[in-house]
């Protein structure tokens, strides 16, 4: 997994590629981490078409970024999932939580 984090404006975009799971766990989370306490970040989305894989622990870690996203008064979204991601997605309910969107 390699993940990339660009700022423009008041938007955070999380670029992911591979596979999303547990073994990228402190990856993850150092990179979404300072974007937190960002004043200037408003809105974080997760870009995810390149993912291919993502497990229970990777639902796991996008609740537990959203709780805290929500407890900084910022907007999170979900983008350009790939089909694989998509299904998963939908079987846990993820588009209840998140605002998942296809737009590049």
């Amino acid at each position: 997994m390699s993940i990339n984090v660009q700022i423009r404006d008041s938007v955070a975009r999380i670029t992911m590629f591979g596979r999303f799971d547990f073994q990228v766990h402190r990856e993850f989370k150092d990179a979404y981490t300072p974007l937190l306490s960002n004043a200037a970040v408003r809105e974080i989305e997760v870009e995810m078409s390149k993912v291919v894989y993502l497990d229970s622990s990777a639902l796991g870690m996008l609740m537990l970024l959203n709780e805290r996203v929500k407890a900084a008064n910022k907007s999170i979204t979900i983008l350009n999932v790939s089909n694989v991601v998509a299904q998963v997605l939908e079987v846990a309910n993820f588009s209840r939580i998140f605002n998942i969107k296809n737009a590049s």
